[in-house]
């Protein structure tokens, strides 16, 4: 299976380089990514990650389109440095031109979000509900001494005890 992504980024490579007429460095390829992006171009380490599972459920799409988006981010990167515009006019003539492809800038694959715990803090505001959802990691903070205020009352604001899952 990540062969197919391998060599859908070396094919995009050649098709560089020919249009281009010029030599590019061949990235690193890795497929630790997860959550929502597709695919992710480090322009300063030469480096693609990609998304595993999105990739299972819309292969052809991801080979054809999501690849080469990134890609085309480390070209435009090696074309012309660091100051232009992700999805700029630079990497949409990669995407145009090179590749003739429609420079979408986000994929609309169906994405599963993972469920969180909340844990819920309140604060003494009278006119307002005064709840506030803190994460894990937040939470967490409390539990070390870290304090928290409602920007209203100013008060700190304190765990109620529950708990719910969004």
């Amino acid at each position: 299976m990540p062969e197919q992504i391998h060599d859908r980024v070396e094919a995009c490579y050649l098709q560089a380089e020919a249009f281009f007429k010029r030599p590019f460095p061949r990235p690193e390829v890795s497929f630790k990514l997860r959550g929502q992006k597709a695919g992710v171009a480090h322009l300063t380490e030469n480096k693609l990650r990609f998304n595993l599972q999105l990739y299972r459920e819309n292969q052809q799409d991801f080979l054809k389109q999501t690849v080469a988006h990134e890609v085309a981010h480390l070209i435009a990167h090696q074309l012309f440095g660091l100051s232009i515009q992700a999805h700029g006019e630079e990497w949409q003539l990669i995407m145009r031109g090179v590749y003739e492809l429609p420079p979408h800038r986000c994929h609309n694959y169906a994405v599963q979000r993972r469920q969180v715990q909340r844990y819920i803090y309140r604060c003494t505001c009278p006119d307002t509900k005064g709840e506030f959802p803190f994460s894990a990691q937040r939470h967490a903070l409390v539990a070390k001494g870290r304090r928290y205020f409602c920007r209203r009352c100013k008060v700190t604001l304190s765990f109620t005890g529950e708990q719910r899952v969004e």
